[in-house]
């Protein structure tokens, strides 16, 4: 294999070597059928058993209860912005939200389209370089959950610890989903797009809890109904097969290197590494103040934009790709989800040093 750049893209994003070699083979022949996993019926045997692995393996990993259905669906998060609102609200009801960046606007949006979105909280003046403490907001007491979205990839900040509420809450974890332990318990709804940390594009990962299947109105089609999905273990249609199979994979390379507990550790590591480099010196600047930074994106700036695009031009050269900053704010951004290797963190921290010294 030719040797691997560092791949620091936000999404679609790194993935484990490991997993990338046992696709490589599955997809021409898998489990020696004669047969590619791509090729082969969702309804197979086979495949059925890659689908209850999978699911297994999220619910093991996470410490999922039994009271809430795994599901996996299409359409990426982006379609989740409508259908919690569709499936958790109807017309006439309310969601609290946490407007803490460009997904949490998006989200906002649709809420507004199906019912009403309540922002308890905004950082946009700030160009959402925090996110709030738990006596920075009130959730109205009409409101049927609070919206959050735990990391935010295009500014580089993340919730430390999970809101606190006295409504259940619904989170967005595309971005930081597998990365760390948290409590199912308190949330009625957990979803991610598959990836940027946990498998390809094409797949969305939908934790909801029994209970609230039964809330969505008869006017919801059906496709867009959660209980839809779970009624047929996710099989009510042709499901995202590719995903849902790396998505089993990294699963199991987690729970071989230690699971969530284990992932968190090393990323504040990697993490605490390049924050380091940042807060070293004054050519270097980080975007999200430190009480609210990623371990998952960390977004900076140099002196000028165009000390940016330099940098960000020899960075690819040295093989180091996909550190341009969103369009939205520039700047300069690395992503170190859980496949990164910790190396890569090291390796980018001395080029950012000779490349200041040489600036």
């Amino acid at each position: 294999m030719p040797e691997r750049i560092y791949n620091f893209s936000p999404g679609p994003a790194t993935l484990p070597v490991d997993v990338l070699a046992q696709a490589a083979k599955d997809i021409v022949n898998f489990n020696d059928k004669g047969i590619g996993l791509i090729e082969m019926s969702h309804r197979s045997k086979e495949f059925m058993a890659v689908a209850e692995e999978a699911e297994s393996l999220v619910r093991e990993l996470l410490n999922i209860p039994s009271n809430y259905k795994i599901l996996f669906l299409q359409g990426g998060a982006s379609s989740q912005f409508a259908m919690v609102p569709m499936n958790l609200l109807g017309p006439g009801k309310k969601g609290s939200y946490l407007n803490t960046g460009t997904w949490a606007k998006k989200a906002i949006k649709e809420a507004n389209i199906i019912a009403s979105a309540h922002v308890a909280y905004s950082s946009e003046e700030s160009t959402f370089n925090h996110v709030p403490g738990d006596s920075d907001y009130s959730v109205d007491s009409d409101s049927e959950y609070l919206y959050f979205v735990s990391n935010n990839t295009i500014y580089g900040t993340q919730f430390q610890s999970m809101p606190k509420s006295d409504k259940m809450l619904v989170c967005d974890m595309s971005s930081d989903i597998m990365s760390r332990p948290f409590d199912m318990n308190q949330f009625g709804l957990v979803f991610a797009g598959a990836q940027k940390n946990i498998g390809p594009a094409g797949g969305t990962l939908v934790i909801v809890r029994d209970d609230l299947l039964d809330r969505t109105p008869d006017t919801v089609p059906t496709m867009f109904r959660y209980n839809t999905h779970a009624d047929k273990g996710s099989m009510f249609n042709t499901p995202p097969c590719f995903a849902i199979y790396i998505i089993g994979l990294v699963c199991k390379w987690l729970k071989k290197n230690g699971g969530v507990t284990a992932m968190e550790k090393i990323n504040k590591e990697k993490a605490a590494l390049l924050y380091q480099a940042i807060d070293s010196t004054d050519f270097y600047r980080g975007h999200a103040q430190k009480s609210s930074r990623s371990l998952m994106n960390v977004t900076f700036n140099l002196p000028t934009p165009e000390l940016e695009a330099r940098f960000v031009a020899e960075a690819s050269a040295k093989g180091f790709d996909g550190l341009k900053g969103h369009r939205s704010i520039g700047g300069c951004r690395a992503s170190i989800y859980n496949a990164f290797p910790q190396q890569g963190v090291v390796d980018l921290v001395d080029f950012m040093k000779e490349f200041e010294k040489n600036a």
